[in-house]
Order: structure tokens, then C-alpha cells, then sequence
């Protein structure tokens, strides 16, 4: 057949025609896969069309070293983050097709700005869907304990932040004991969304063996994209509908993800979740040394207020006991100057009879007397009673660390101990606790 091709004439023919036909470079829209950089510098991926998980096309790429240097720098230099695959780019190609190695797309230059675009476009389209299915602040549906003491954490076991924020906890100034157990997850990558949702999870059906009173996320900073697989619609919707309240400290101050508008409560970096831990335990000591104040004070009004009820009540009765004895007497005299008047006109048998009334009537007065006085020395014993100072007569005392009773305390070995009696101040030091048996 005389008008046949050889291969390399057609691989020709072909590479002419698109050099012919065809613009000298395109803008396209496409997703790196299979990416990689050869020792020599040069990149070599595909750019791949999706719909889906479908994929619809793919173009094998490549970037050689001194065009992908270039590009490279300023991609990390506005994105923070470098090239990798899963990224969705618009780049500037040129079409090629060599004999012998086929059809490809040279990379002349990629768009950085479309990149951190897109990824702004599909948070906004996430949020906007959570918000149309009632579930953007469906985790706040929680409440948090007033002292949280028990956590979970998600993170990468090998992360700096994690590290970071598990020593903040365990050396605070104040010695809180806060319980914590890491579900380790991958934190960046493409898998990372799946490995957390695994993760929160894993956290779930262990949360009434370990008594979880929250589940704490956190990451350390990084680039923008670096962070995508916090903006995953996935990711989102399994936060929300979590258990337990969820707390995140994801990146730097710059930096708000979908999954923090999702949490519970939103903290900017791991470092301000630890914080607000401690803060919890820091309140409530805080809240329960005013209670403590307020009840004492209280206290010592009211023993004043008894006190000095009991005062007046004690002049009153006494007040009342002189009247009635003065009352008594004038009756008492009364009556004996009838009885004198009437001895006078009477006989002896009847001034004997008067004078043995009048004896009748002075015992009478004396056991009225008598009575009025016990229950005024009654009275008295009882208000001798009252008095705080008369429990240390009794030979009680009172313990104190630091000017505090010592049972509103978490006394330790070591701690100097005020002991306070009714004729000595003691000062000691513990040595040893031990715990009291309630049923002794």
C-alpha cells in the first residue's frame, strides 16, 4: 500500500498538526494526582477531571525543573502550603505529543490565588449546607461541666502541639489532676477526615468507661491548605452530632475551620484549650472560697445576732423577775398592814392566827423568789453556753492552715497547723493524714 505511514512519520504528522492547530498554551481546570518530583527537579503528575469519585478525564503533566522551581516558590509563598496531590489548580499548559512518548501537557504556570479561591468557595458551600440542615450549632446542644476533669484528645501522638498542650496540663502552678486519654488520628492528608471521624468515634463508645466530660481537638499551626480536612462536609456533620461537647484548638489565630463552627466551643490554638481547662478548676476553686467566706461571715453575724438576742432577752427577764419581786412585796406589805391593823382589834388567839398567816405568806414569797431565781441562773447557764468561748472551757479546740478551719482544707504532710485552746496557740506541722472512718 504505497500511501501507508511509518510510525514515526504518523507521530510527526501528528505532533505538527497540534503545533499547528492548537493555541500555544491553555488555562485549565484540574486535580493533581500521582504527583512527584524526579532527583533532577522536574515534576511529573496527571490532571485529572472528577465527577464524583468518577473520574471523567486525565492528562499526564509534567513541569520541568527550572519552570517548576519558579512556580513552586510562589505557590508556597501565597498559599503556605506546597503542591501536592488532591489540590485542585488552574494552570497554564501547553499541549505536546513526542513520537515517542506520547501525548502529554508541558506546565508552563499555576494559578495560587485560584487555589486558596476554591478552597474558599467549598467551605463556604459546607457551611451553608450544615446551615440549611439545622446542624451548624448542634454540638452546643451540650452542656459543660462546671470543672472539666476528665478529656479525650484527638491528635497525632508525634505533633508538637499535642505535646505541648499535654504538658501544659499536667505542670500547672496550681497541681489540677486533669484525666486525659489520646484516640491518636492523622491531623493533615488526605485521609485525615476519615482517621478523626475513626477517631471521635473510637472516643464515643468509650466515653461511660472513662467518664468523658468533653473531647478535645487540636492541631498546631500550618498552612491554609494544610488544613482542608477541617473544612470536610463529613468530618462536620460527625462533629456536630457527637455525644460529648467538643472542643477545638486547630492552627493559629489566623485560622477558623469548618469544624470549629461546628464545636461546641472554638478555641484558637492548642495552648488556649489548656487554658481554658485549667480556667474551669481556677473558677469553681475561686467561686467555692467566696461561698466558704460568705458562709463564715454569715455565720459569725448570725452568733453575734444570737448573742445579742440573748442579751436583752436576759435584761427583760430580769427586768421582770425585779418587777414581779417588787409587785410581790408591796402586796406582802399590803397585807401585813392589814393583819397589823386587825391584830390591833382582835384578840391574842387571832394575832396568833395573823401571825402564823404571815409566816405562811413570807414562805410563799420566799419559794416565789427562789423559783424566779433558778430560772434566772437557768437562763444565764444557757447564755454561758452559747458563748464559743465556753467550747474551748470545755476543753475543745480549733484547728487552722493558712487562717482557714481545717475541714474546709485538703490538708497535706507538711503544712503548719494553728491549733488554737482556751489558754494556748499551738503551731505544728503535719506529719501524717489519715483518712477518717465515718462509722467509728
Amino acid at each position: 500500500m504505497t500511501n501507508a505511514l511509518s510510525i514515526s512519520e504518523l507521530g510527526q504528522l501528528v505532533k505538527s498538526t497540534l503545533e499547528n492547530e492548537l493555541a500555544p498554551t491553555y488555562w485549565v481546570i484540574g486535580e493533581i494526582a500521582d504527583f512527584r518530583v524526579a532527583a533532577a527537579g522536574h515534576a511529573y503528575f496527571e490532571l485529572v477531571e472528577k465527577s464524583g469519585n468518577q473520574v471523567l478525564a486525565k492528562m499526564r503533566s509534567n513541569c520541568w525543573a527550572f519552570t517548576y522551581r519558579s512556580i513552586a516558590s510562589r505557590f508556597e509563598g501565597l498559599t503556605g502550603s506546597g503542591i501536592k496531590n488532591g489540590m485542585k489548580v488552574l494552570a497554564q499548559v501547553q499541549v505536546t505529543f513526542h513520537p515517542v512518548y506520547g501525548f502529554s501537557l508541558n506546565v508552563k504556570d499555576i494559578d495560587a490565588s485560584f487555589s486558596l479561591g476554591e478552597r474558599a468557595r467549598i467551605r463556604q458551600e459546607t457551611i451553608d449546607r450544615l446551615t440549611r440542615e439545622g446542624i451548624l450549632r448542634l454540638n452546643a446542644r451540650h452542656d459543660l461541666p462546671k470543672v472539666i476533669q476528665r478529656i479525650g484528645i484527638i491528635s497525632s501522638p508525634t505533633a508538637a502541639g499535642y505535646g505541648d498542650f499535654v504538658d501544659q496540663l499536667e505542670q500547672n502552678s496550681q497541681a489540677y489532676k486533669i484525666y486525659h486519654r489520646l484516640f491518636p488520628s492523622l491531623m493533615q492528608g488526605n485521609e485525615a477526615a476519615a482517621s478523626i471521624r475513626t477517631a471521635i468515634a473510637e472516643a464515643e463508645s468509650q466515653k461511660d468507661k472513662l467518664c468523658l466530660d468533653a473531647l478535645i481537638i487540636i492541631r498546631g499551626g500550618g498552612a491554609q491548605l494544610d488544613l482542608d480536612c477541617f473544612d470536610d462536609y463529613q468530618l462536620a456533620v460527625r462533629i456536630a452530632n457527637c455525644s460529648l461537647p467538643i472542643i477545638t484548638g486547630i492552627g493559629h489565630e489566623r485560622d477558623e475551620t469548618v469544624a470549629d463552627l461546628v464545636a461546641h466551643s472554638q478555641l484558637k490554638t492548642p495552648t488556649a484549650v489548656a487554658e481554658f481547662i485549667l480556667s474551669s478548676f481556677r473558677i469553681f476553686e475561686e467561686n467555692m472560697m467566696l461561698l466558704a467566706t460568705r458562709i463564715d461571715r454569715i455565720t459569725n453575724q448570725q452568733l453575734k445576732l444570737s448573742q445579742n438576742q440573748l442579751g436583752v432577752l436576759s435584761q427583760r427577764i430580769q427586768s421582770l423577775v425585779l418587777s414581779q419581786i417588787r409587785l410581790e412585796n408591796e402586796r406582802i406589805e399590803s397585807r401585813k398592814e392589814r393583819v397589823i391593823r386587825a391584830a390591833n382589834l382582835q384578840t391574842k388567839n387571832q394575832l396568833e392566827f395573823l401571825n402564823s398567816l404571815q409566816k405562811s405568806i413570807q414562805s410563799l414569797s420566799n419559794q416565789h423568789i427562789r423559783s424566779n431565781a433558778q430560772r434566772l441562773e437557768s437562763l444565764e447557764k444557757m447564755l454561758e453556753q452559747l458563748d464559743p468561748r465556753s467550747i474551748l472551757k470545755r476543753g475543745y479546740t480549733r484547728s487552722e492552715i493558712d487562717g482557714t478551719p481545717v475541714h474546709l482544707t485538703k490538708a497535706k504532710v507538711g503544712d503548719r497547723l494553728r491549733t488554737i485552746s482556751e489558754n494556748q496557740d499551738i503551731e505544728s506541722t503535719i506529719t501524717q493524714i489519715k483518712e477518717s472512718n465515718e462509722n467509728v
